[in-house]
């Protein structure tokens, strides 16, 4: 997998349990990289699963599931928005199935993708066009630290290893 993300500016990578997490990789991408990523991917053979959003303090989290049929090797490229402007390129133009995904995501969570030929309301009623049902209170919502971690880290920009840091240093005392 790592071979098929080369020349992809990546923020973070970590191999994961994937008994525990459902995936092998989990890769961390900055908005601009994710066309990028998507299409090398494709070429090395994987096939998108889904796209999904989780609200949490520090912004939208995008995940996007990969896997190929002849290998189990599922891949999660992880994209953080900030909550005031929560817009990421779409995959479309590399996966053709990303459309409904980014439909759903926006519906759901109002996370724009730009170049999305077709980006009008899939579940939710037109006239709720900006109701967003699975966003969270400022009182539920919760730091992604709290959430998910890191796993065994094989490079990591020191901005989004300090998202981590608090958490993996109570993990470390708990010992």
């Amino acid at each position: 997998m790592l071979q098929a993300l080369e020349g992809v500016a990546t923020q973070c990578v970590a191999k994961q349990d994937q008994a525990v997490t459902g995936h092998a990789w989990s890769v961390y991408l900055a908005p601009n990289q994710i066309v990028k990523a998507a299409r090398k991917l494709y070429e090395a053979g994987y096939s998108l699963e889904d796209i999904f959003a989780l609200d949490f303090d520090e912004g939208f989290l995008v995940h996007y599931h990969f896997n190929r049929w002849n290998i189990n090797e599922r891949v999660v490229l992880r994209v953080l928005l900030g909550a005031d402007n929560p817009v990421v390129p779409s995959i479309v133009s590399v996966f053709d199935g990303a459309e409904w995904h980014e439909r759903e995501t926006r519906d759901f969570h109002g996370v724009e993708f730009a170049d999305n030929p077709n980006l009008v309301p899939l579940l939710m009623p037109v006239e709720d066009k900006d109701l967003f049902p699975l966003r969270k209170t400022d009182k539920t919502r919760k730091s992604i630290k709290d959430v998910l971690s890191l796993g065994e880290v094989v490079s990591c920009s020191p901005e989004l290893e300090a998202l981590f840091a608090e958490a993996e240093a109570e993990e470390a005392s708990d010992a």
